[in-house]
């Protein structure tokens, strides 16, 4: 974890309202507080998921607390598990099957309607003029 995900503009705003609602004399002790809660928040994570782990006698990780991560990994075999996609799995197949022909269709469609256009853009041959008589032909 770490500061991956901000950019340079957002953490100079970070800075800046930091600056606004402590102070620059202030600021520093924040930041530090902050860190120290962060650490002792992680330190009390660990120390749950290893007694949680001793308890149950399995090795636990942060992740797998999250209830349907616990029930698929320590309670359901890879059996049990494909048992209850099965059903879902064909749904699924047929699903997309009929969204793969739709986007085909509208793609045909779409290729269509750019021909089609294509085609109206070009302009047509000129044509030639209409011969019209006069009355120094008929004399």
């Amino acid at each position: 974890m770490g500061l991956e995900n901000i950019g340079g503009w957002e953490f100079i705003l970070i800075i800046l309202v930091g600056l606004f609602i402590f102070g620059p004399d202030r600021l520093p002790k924040a930041i530090g507080d902050g860190m120290r809660m962060l650490r002792n928040v992680r330190q009390m994570a660990r120390n749950a998921t290893g007694d949680l782990s001793k308890e149950l006698g399995t090795d636990i990780q942060l992740e797998d607390l999250h209830p349907k991560t616990f029930l698929r990994k320590h309670l359901l075999s890879e059996a049990d598990e494909a048992a209850l996609r099965k059903p879902l799995q064909g749904i699924y197949d047929d699903v997309k099957g009929v969204a793969d022909g739709v986007k085909r269709d509208a793609q045909a469609a779409a290729s269509a309607a750019n021909g089609a256009t294509a085609a109206a853009a070009t302009p047509a041959p000129p044509a030639q003029p209409a011969v019209r008589a006069s009355w120094d032909d008929v004399t």
